[in-house]
């Protein structure tokens, strides 16, 4: 598959209260088959850290096994002749498994991403070619991740500030593979979590929502960017492609213990009240509760938005097309309560930063353990 620029994030982590003040005390092991990538590393890397370097994962190994008390983390090309990165990295792991793990690869391929999160303890997966500062960062985070491991007590605020941060932070990074929909994920979450708020969902489930709301997109990091941003209409192969990234997002969401119970809404938020959706064709109450009020957030957002194909439709064509489809596409009764509350759904549409901060409960949850 074809790569891309956008660095995706599998597993982020947050700034955290006790940070290392001194980087170069931290070792990078970079293992990469090509001299240019490994000088190109070094040079993004200089002085910041210690560095040292293999070309193939057996000599990675034995660097690793030499320099087991030093090495903090570890980013490794995916394609390598004598052992791909995948399997260095599991071995790795066995040997290192407090030691970050970071992988290059050119392939946005959905079962390598899988392979690598549950069999390397993958940390983040980046595409090539990455961005020399996005990838900076992701080592920032991959250190900050070692020290807060190696740390013997751990605060409420901490845990908090991670989850919430991991989670904004792959949102983030899956709207950037395609610029028509920067902001999308942030933006269908706030109007999930309005609606829901308005529908009186349980304090308790406005977590799941919204994190499910940030991550239902997240399986279209295995969906080629030429399909993603085709500007014409999807032929009938290229629309089968699309239709895979809600299977996609359940197998990448199933590798994270933390988000099990979120899958349901992020698998089938592209289903139908009437049972013309996808992926499993379900039908009325059968389609998971926050799959519901997500599909209304969606499709609202989709059609509010300017696309690779068309312009955005004006808020009142939008609500009107939404108020059509309820008992078709949507769940009438949701259906009806966000026609019922445009005005607040147009106002965060217009201010959706300071309307996220107003509504999130994952940030609320962050602010009250400082």
């Amino acid at each position: 598959m074809q790569s891309v620029k956008n660095d995706i994030l599998l597993n982020c982590i947050g700034d955290i209260i006790a940070k290392n003040p001194d980087n170069n005390e931290h070792t990078i092991l970079i293992v990469d088959d090509e001299i240019n990538n490994i000088q190109l590393l070094k040079r993004t890397f200089r002085g910041k850290y210690k560095i040292l370097t293999a070309t193939n994962g057996l000599e990675g190994l034995q660097t690793l096994k030499d320099n087991i008390e030093e090495v903090s983390l570890i980013v490794s090309d995916h394609k390598m002749p004598v052992m791909e990165g995948t399997k260095f990295l599991e071995e790795a792991n066995i040997i290192a498994p407090d030691v970050v793990k970071i992988l290059l690869t050119g392939f946005s391929d959905i079962d390598i991403i899988t392979d690598a999160v549950n069999k390397c303890n993958l940390f983040q997966y980046v595409l090539k070619p990455f961005n020399p500062e996005e990838l900076q960062e992701a080592v920032r985070n991959g250190i900050d991740k070692f020290d807060l491991a190696s740390s013997k007590s751990l605060i409420l605020k901490d845990l908090k500030e991670l989850f919430y941060k991991t989670i904004k932070s792959i949102a983030s990074a899956l709207d950037a593979k395609d610029p028509y929909t920067h902001g999308h994920s942030m933006r269908v979450t706030l109007y999930s979590i309005i609606l829901a708020k308005e529908l009186n969902v349980p304090e308790g489930e406005l977590e799941q929502i919204e994190t499910a709301g940030l991550l239902h997109d997240i399986g279209k990091i295995a969906i080629p960017q030429a399909i993603l941003c085709k500007p014409g209409k999807l032929t009938d192969d290229e629309f089968a492609i699309m239709k895979s990234h809600p299977i996609n997002s359940e197998k990448l969401i199933a590798s994270i213990k933390k988000l099990h119970e979120i899958s349901p809404g992020v698998k089938h938020h592209h289903e139908r009240w009437d049972g013309k959706g996808y992926p499993d064709r379900l039908e009325g109450e059968n389609i998971p509760y926050s799959a519901r009020i997500i599909a209304i957030a969606d499709t609202y957002d989709a059609m509010t938005s300017t696309r690779s194909y068309r312009k955005a439709l004006e808020h009142d064509i939008a609500i009107s097309e939404i108020d059509r489809c309820k008992g078709g596409q949507f769940d009438p009764v949701m259906a009806q309560k966000f026609v019922e509350i445009q005005d607040i759904i147009k106002a965060a549409k217009d201010n959706p930063e300071e309307y996220y901060l107003k509504y999130s409960t994952l940030y609320k949850e962050m602010r009250l353990a400082e």
